[in-house]
């Protein structure tokens, strides 16, 4: 053990990159009826690591200790509901592997049949999680609860949604599912695709917030675009959901995370989209986004991950903001809104049309949005408003669309860049 210290950093890590990895393997031992126990015995796990942790330090390998301890609690409950005995053996030997994958992996990256179970097991409960007896939104809010390890108040942000019914989805996911004789195991070819769909909305999701964290201190939540990554490349990779439109998500999340390098200064402060040196970009992930990019050519079906990828290309093919081609990125956002009317694809149309065409052209394409119910508390809205205001040099007005746009952020970091912002401009104006 090593000394004691706050594990809460340690354990936020975890809940990301091992929280859904146990749910998988416990749901796929115990059956897709016991999510519910599976989910809490995992939560369980990570309340008695907050509380053992803090006094006696952090283990070695802290993801056995709680695969033993959510595994550990499984048996408890499952021994007071008498089920256990046809399981326990299966759990037993689970418990082995897990122990002896521990051992190993200090040592040697692990053989190909142990990367091959991991992520069929991950796989399988996400397919599950987006069961066709399930509404649209559940699938999402329940992938993202099992297999992601987002909380309540995540889901919520990512949606555009009350906290309350993301609550009331889970309830009536996790109820439909334990109505439901559903094997924990690849659907049939027919119920793929449906499934499909919704996962990839799922993994797009997961990476957005964390791309640009709706909530908390930092803008970037690197475990959660790593999870996201993780993610794509294993659909893009596995040969039952390999397709051209996966391929398109995980170029799009590719060519999106290449830029990450060059979002920040090196005091960790914002920098904008004109001020990102391009000599920054992660090269090596800019690469497979165009190998990706390649291969979601290969098809006839032109998704809405197609156009998103090609304006990330576009954006990571760029020698610099000037010399971005604008005119085709709006052309990309126009196919997006005939696609599905997103008003975030119609936000990120004026703002790109306003680099084409002038702010006139961007601040006229903004007006309407205002009226978007779904917008209404997005603070990206008066924030690109405040942008091109102060191109037009309108800066009363910058200030003040920028000041609403703090009103509605809920990102500390963010509130702080845009209050840096509202402060200089509002020094200009005297």
């Amino acid at each position: 053990m090593t000394a004691p210290a706050d594990p809460r950093p340690l354990l936020d890590a975890l809940v990301r990159e091992q929280s859904g990895q146990l749910v998988a393997t416990l749901t796929r031992l115990l059956g897709a009826s016991q999510l519910d126990l599976v989910h809490d015995c995992v939560q369980d796990a990570l309340l008695q690591a907050l509380r053992v942790w803090s006094f006696e330090g952090v283990p070695e390998r802290p993801g056995a200790w709680l695969a033993q301890v959510a595994r550990n609690r499984a048996l408890d409950l499952l021994r007071r509901a008498r089920t256990v005995a046809a399981k326990q053996p299966q759990l037993e030997r689970w418990a082995a592997r897990v122990a002896a994958a521990a051992e190993r992996s200090a040592a040697a990256p692990p053989a190909a049949d142990d990367d091959r179970a991991p992520a069929d097991d991950t796989l399988h409960l996400m397919l599950l999680c987006c069961h066709p007896a399930l509404a649209p939104d559940s699938r999402v809010a329940l992938t993202l609860h099992c297999a992601a390890g987002f909380t309540v108040a995540e889901i919520a942000r990512a949606l555009l949604c009350d906290e309350r019914a993301i609550e009331q989805r889970l309830v009536r996911a996790k109820r439909t599912l334990r109505g439901l004789d559903v094997p924990f195991a690849l659907p049939r070819r027919a119920e793929l695709a449906t499934r499909l769909d919704a996962l990839l909305d799922v993994v797009y999701l997961l990476f957005n917030e964390g791309y640009a964290a709706t909530g908390g201190d930092e803008l970037l939540r690197g475990d959660l675009v790593r999870e996201a990554l993780r993610l794509g490349t294993l659909l893009a990779a596995h040969p039952a959901t390999t397709s051209p439109r996966v391929h398109a998500l995980a170029a799009l999340l590719l060519l999106q995370a290449a830029r990450l390098p060059a979002t920040h200064d090196a005091t960790g402060e914002l920098r904008l989209l004109a001020d990102q040196p391009r000599a920054e970009f992660d090269a090596a992930a800019r690469a497979r986004g165009f190998w990706h990019l390649a291969r979601a050519a290969a098809g006839d079906e032109l998704t809405r991950f197609h156009h998103e990828a090609a304006i990330a290309a576009l954006h990571a093919g760029a020698p610099s903001h000037r010399a971005t081609d604008w005119a085709q990125i709006v052309w990309h956002y126009d196919r997006l809104l005939e696609l599905d009317g997103s008003p975030i694809h119609a936000l990120h149309r004026a703002i790109a049309l306003g680099n084409a065409a002038g702010p006139a052209a961007a601040l006229a394409a903004l007006e309407p949005l205002a009226r978007e119910p779904r917008l209404r508390r997005h603070p990206t809205l008066p924030a690109a408003r405040a942008e091109f205001l102060a191109r037009a040099d309108r800066r009363t007005e910058a200030v003040d669309a920028l000041r609403e746009a703090i009103r509605h952020s809920r990102n500390r970091a963010q509130r702080r860049w845009l209050e840096q912002r509202a402060d200089l401009l509002a020094r200009r104006t005297r």
